[in-house]
């Protein structure tokens, strides 16, 4: 009678009070998502996981990839009129009618803030006229930054039984997608007056976000919601110059969830400046001197645990030589980071001073023999 006594306060312990888990990567605190993760933004280095790979549905996150595809295809503040097809879709929308004359910037306002599963539409005919055309797109751009495990069949993220992604696969989207200026500058606004409609007026969005207000150093990205995936949630958050991101699939407390994973994430790494090259010289053929020093304008900073290291190296991406003159400030290569086979920050590298353009003194020489002289200068 007594061992059956103690089973059954163990058993109502268990069930009452569940036990934190505490592996080599999961966080020591209960987090209720079906799978999340927890990753640096720069290195894709991951803090903590639990069912990171765990094939899942994933909701309007999906804008996330809608939304990068757009912004990178260019030409942003054209205005067009709306397919009327493509805006006549179930569930959240930015408000757009028959007839509506819009731009893509403005649409990208519309996926990442209220979620509208109508400016995704708009984006999908517009881009690549029709959802399935589309569609192939989002796989193309999935398949080239490294997400295995994922498959895009909507541009809203309403369900498919064939739509699905990983909690790890959306860390890295949202690690590319912060990457350009335009989306990072979207996914952070709590609003937002945006102009469309025929005639286009200006109105405001609202972000979905409630982490932008409640969570220190939160900087978005995208909320999502469906039935079959419950409610999904990918955020950023930048404290003392490291971001992360963090991502949660079929999470019923996913706001606090994240909070909790942030503050236990960032209270366990430790920001690191990625090296830096020094004394950059590019040649410089036909001018006063032989080179010209280049110089990056930013740091690259990102987070490391004390049980993991990151691999980070950098490259020069560049010409052989410039071409006099050179002004200062110009642009002269690419200072290129990666983490593995990952690249992590492109930056411009800029000329540090003027070159004037100088005549040789023995006009009979060739182009190659003046090259080659400057050549020889510079190495020497």
């Amino acid at each position: 009678m007594r061992r059956f006594l103690c089973c059954v306060i163990l058993l109502v312990s268990v069930i009452c009070f569940p036990l934190s888990v505490s592996a080599d990567n999961q966080a020591e605190t209960e987090v209720s998502a079906a799978a999340y993760v927890v990753m640096d933004a720069a290195t894709r280095s991951v803090i903590y996981e639990s069912n990171a790979h765990e094939k899942l549905p994933m909701a309007s996150t999906t804008k996330i990839m809608s939304t990068l595809i757009c912004l990178e295809s260019g030409d942003l503040d054209s205005e067009f009129t709306v397919d009327s097809d493509a805006i006549h879709i179930e569930g959240s929308s930015m408000g757009l009618v028959d007839g509506d004359i819009v731009t893509k910037r403005a649409l990208c306002y519309g996926m990442l803030l209220p979620s509208g599963n109508d400016a995704a539409g708009a984006v999908a005919v517009r881009i690549a006229g029709s959802y399935s055309n589309f569609a192939n797109l989002m796989n193309e751009r999935a398949k080239s930054i490294g997400m295995e495990n994922t498959h895009f069949v909507t541009p809203s993220g309403l369900h498919d039984d064939n739509h699905y992604s990983t909690a790890y696969d959306m860390g890295i989207l949202t690690a590319q997608a912060l990457r350009n200026d335009d989306f990072r500058e979207i996914c952070c606004k709590e609003s937002a007056k945006v102009t469309f409609g025929n005639p286009p007026f200006e109105r405001w969005l609202k972000n979905t976000n409630k982490l932008l207000a409640s969570c220190e150093g939160v900087i978005g990205v995208k909320t999502g919601f469906t039935d079959e995936a419950g409610r999904c949630l990918v955020s950023a958050c930048t404290r003392d110059d490291v971001t992360l991101i963090c991502v949660t699939l079929n999470d019923k407390n996913d706001w606090n969830d994240h909070s909790q994973l942030y503050n236990l994430a960032f209270s366990s790494i430790t920001a690191k400046h990625a090296d830096m090259p020094e004394d950059i010289k590019l040649p410089v053929a036909g001018g006063e001197k032989s080179s010209v020093n280049l110089y990056a304008k930013n740091d690259v900073v990102y987070g490391e645990t004390e049980t993991s290291g990151s691999d980070v190296r950098w490259e020069i991406e560049a010409a052989p030589m410039l071409y006099a003159p050179v002004k200062a400030d110009s642009i002269g290569g690419y200072l290129v980071h990666y983490c593995g086979e990952f690249e992590i920050s492109r930056q411009p590298l800029y000329a540090a001073n003027n070159v004037s353009y100088c005549e040789s003194k023995d006009e009979n020489k060739n182009a190659f023999e003046k090259i080659s002289e400057k050549l020889r200068e510079f190495f020497s």
